[in-house]
């Protein structure tokens, strides 16, 4: 079993930065986990943010966050689209449920004929 992280929206902001008042530094980047098994991939639920500044080259964590840079990220992360919950199902997964189907078929063929 494998992760992998998806960068799913980036978005630049003219907010102040609340370390060096810069406003033109500040970008939202938000991630999602991919768990990959040899039978399906699947995208995690839980999506991670990150506001960096590129001005000083600090990470803004949440509890420095002002108003206006609270408003701008809501927006942001309503427009990140999240990757679909379903299931990747990949062709190995219909390799082994044929073969089970198949032998589950010859069994009961098997079976029947015995009686």
């Amino acid at each position: 079993m494998s992760t992998k992280t998806y960068t799913l929206h980036t978005a630049r902001s003219k907010n102040n930065c609340p370390n060096c008042f810069g406003t033109d530094g500040l970008e939202f980047t938000f991630f999602q986990d991919e768990i990959e098994t040899l039978f399906y991939k699947k995208p995690v639920k839980q999506i991670e943010e990150k506001l960096y500044c590129h001005t000083c080259t600090t990470i803004i964590y949440p509890v420095n966050w002002t108003e206006d840079i609270e408003r701008v990220y809501e927006y942001n992360k309503k427009i990140a689209e999240t990757n679909k919950h379903n299931l990747q199902v990949k062709p190995l997964f219909y390799i082994v449920l044929i073969a089970a189907i198949i032998l589950i078929a010859l069994s009961i063929y098997f079976l029947m004929n015995a009686l």
